[in-house]
């Protein structure tokens, strides 16, 4: 591969390499730092006696090595959370009340009980520190004057990120933590006091960008049409509706919801296009490049900065660069260089699904989509037109396909329909979405231009609802583990050299990486089949017990559970997570026997028989029990209570449990229970 002999391709290796380290091992800043210097003092020396042949090697060596700590010291000086002053080294009790004084940052999306925010930490319990938290506010009677940029004193209760407490979860602790957040405080409106306004660049673009939607709001634009077109234009997805969203992910259409690189592109050329008149002499030429950058990040800070969006930004403000100087852009440099600079000053950012997603899905258009083309070269403009959507279509989906079904677990089969009809239509929606946008600057948007953008808004749907319906061709709950994403990728990498220089090595090389991800799949295979193990989910005013021998599941829950186990996420991703099927549904029964273990099941009934002796008692629905005569009824080894009990009452069971030194596991505070 050619982008592999780029000088810059070693040095982003390694600098990528240097990130993945640091999430693996924990570093000390000391060493790392006293390393780095070293490397580049044996850099310099080595770059001096380049010219002899025996210090190239060294050079080389030295330059990936000087990449690869610059990588750990990247990731070293962006984590917050090592920082003394930082509120996770000040607060010693959580799920403690607190006072804080804070600045909104970003709005959220809210919850049916609270409204969100991402907030900064400027002084906790009257200490000076800094950090960001989500700030939810309970929705009664919230204050309507809450701004971005709004400073507040806050008097709540701060809970710290938690694991998932049921297996193979998304976990929303450790995506929380990505973006260096590390706690959640809730609080009630009666318990803020509102301070000044704080001015400054995102404030002010966050507010404007409430001012357009507002305009928006008071057109005539229907609900839903508005909405998908905040996340189109503005980049706000916070209030699209859940069936919405549902049918543009199984059209294959979700990427249009994410303001990317297809949104930036539009922008340029409109913005092109109004810079026209203006000559193209070197002042002139200067004046058009500072317009088209400061109003590409404009946008992008308007968006809300998105990971998508940077990356959009970044190498389209590379390329108008290019062109600026009349040079040729290299994409493949242009697509390292956007990628280095924005690890650089976020490092997170590399575990960010949508960073991830975009850079792949573009790199596979760039490099597979002209051997695509190739198979086929209309002369006719109109079909080549529709030939090239499905070809970079292809490419994208060929790009993420693998990482897609990865994390989300599902693969939308007519995406090329979708994008043939959409895309075309999309150009339009842009134009007159723009328009109504910067009309909506300064006042609600005419009756005409409204109503247009309403009814093209209301078509976009319809279409991407009727290809949804379709859903046969939604592969759904498609289990795929990290070892075959990886051989996945080794595949379809492989597969592509040899179409690009069909040699016996290559494809020697390609049927030898297909024979080892079914040699994975069969591995993978097998260990399903050797596993058993009961499971006790923690849900909230119901009981799921799930018991796994080799590949099949039998589930143990109450009617309503039983009948909706298809929707149910508790149950599917534990299903998808290990390889599994629900072969069996049945009803609660008062006694499981698992691995010569008896467990006992006390109910809402309280019925129980005596003679019984079990090694484990769970506890379900909340009955009204005297555990000190359970307890002496029964000797357990072990007493479990699900999420389907008032915490009042499992607070007075476990301080039962603990003065008779029984082992209590709570599913609320431990997660899930495993035999």
């Amino acid at each position: 591969m050619k982008i592999l002999q780029f000088p810059l391709s070693k040095i982003f290796i390694g600098f990528l390499s240097g990130l993945l380290l640091y999430r693996i091992v924990n570093s000390n800043a000391i060493f790392v730092f006293s390393c780095l210097v070293f490397g580049l003092a044996a850099l310099f020396i080595s770059s001096y006696y380049i010219r002899k042949k025996c210090f190239k090697i060294f050079f080389g060596f030295f330059v990936f090595i000087v990449s690869f700590l610059f990588g750990i010291s990247t990731a070293l000086i962006n984590k917050e959370n090592s920082n003394a002053f930082h509120y996770t080294k000040q607060i010693t009790e959580y799920d403690k009340v607190h006072n804080l004084d804070l600045l909104l940052i970003e709005k959220l999306k809210n919850t049916k009980k609270n409204n969100r925010y991402v907030s900064l930490v400027r002084v906790i319990d009257t200490k000076i520190s800094f950090g960001k938290v989500i700030l939810n506010i309970a929705k009664e009677d919230t204050p309507k004057n809450l701004k971005i940029g709004a400073q507040l004193n806050v008097t709540g209760t701060i809970f710290t990120n938690k694991n998932p407490s049921n297996p193979n979860m998304f976990d929303y602790g450790k995506y929380l933590e990505n973006q260096e957040i590390y706690a959640q405080m809730y609080t009630k409106p009666n318990q803020i006091k509102i301070g000044h306004y704080e001015p400054g660049l995102w404030a002010c673009f966050s507010n404007f960008r409430e001012t357009i939607i507002s305009n928006l709001e008071h057109s005539a634009i229907g609900k839903e049409e508005l909405n998908v077109l905040n996340a189109l234009i503005l980049g706000q997805q916070q209030d699209i509706s859940p069936e919405i969203l549902k049918d543009y992910q199984y059209a294959g259409a979700v990427h249009v919801l994410s303001v990317s690189g297809l949104h930036i592109g539009f922008i340029l050329m409109f913005i092109t296009f109004l810079l026209k008149p203006i000559n193209n002499s070197k002042k002139g030429s200067l004046f058009k490049l500072l317009i088209i950058v400061l109003s590409l990040w404009s946008f992008a800070i308007l968006t809300g900065l998105s990971p998508s969006v940077i990356r959009s930004v970044t190498m389209f403000s590379f390329l108008a660069i290019g062109i600026h100087l009349r040079r040729t852009v290299n994409i493949y440099h242009t697509l390292l260089v956007s990628m280095l600079l924005i690890l650089l000053f976020k490092p997170s950012f590399l575990f960010d699904v949508g960073f991830q997603l975009s850079y792949l899905a573009l790199f596979f258009i760039l490099w597979l989509q002209p051997i695509l083309s190739k198979i086929w070269q209309p002369k006719n403009k109109i079909i080549k037109y529709f030939w090239d959507i499905i070809t970079v279509s292809f490419a994208a989906q060929i790009g993420a396909m693998p990482l897609s079904i990865y994390y989300f677990h599902q693969f939308p089969g007519l995406f090329f329909v979708t994008n043939l009809i959409i895309l075309p239509l999309l150009g339009i929606i842009m134009a007159v979405g723009v328009i109504a946008v910067l009309i909506a600057t300064f006042h609600t948007v005419p009756v005409f231009i409204a109503k247009s953008i309403g009814f093209l808004m209301g078509f976009l749907n319809a279409v991407i609802h009727f290809v949804a319906s379709f859903d046969t061709f939604v592969f759904k709950n498609i289990s795929f583990s990290t070892v075959m994403l990886w051989s996945s990728y080794l595949v379809i990498i492989l597969i592509v050299l040899w179409i690009k220089r069909p040699t016996f090595r290559r494809l020697s090389l390609t049927f030898t990486s297909i024979l080892l991800m079914q040699l994975i799949f069969i591995v993978q295979k097998n260990q399903t089949q050797n596993r058993e193990e009961l499971i006790i989910y923690n849900c909230r005013k119901n009981t799921i017990i799930t018991e796994r021998v080799g590949n099949v599941v039998t589930v143990y829950s109450n009617d309503s559970i039983r009948k909706n186990l298809d929707t149910n996420l508790l149950i599917q991703s534990y299903l998808v997570g290990n390889f599994c099927e629900a072969k069996a549904k049945k009803p609660l029964q008062n006694l499981l026997y698992f691995k010569h273990q008896k467990m006992l099941i006390i109910n809402s009934s309280c019925v129980y028989t005596k003679e019984i002796q079990p090694d484990i008692l769970l506890i379900t629905q909340s009955p009204k029990l005297n555990m000190q005569r359970l307890l002496k009824t029964y000797k357990p080894k072990e007493i479990v209570v699900d999420g389907s009990n008032f915490k009042s009452y499992i607070r007075l069971w476990e301080a039962t449990c603990r003065k008779e030194k029984i082992p209590f596991h709570n599913t609320n505070e431990k997660g899930f229970y495993k035999i």
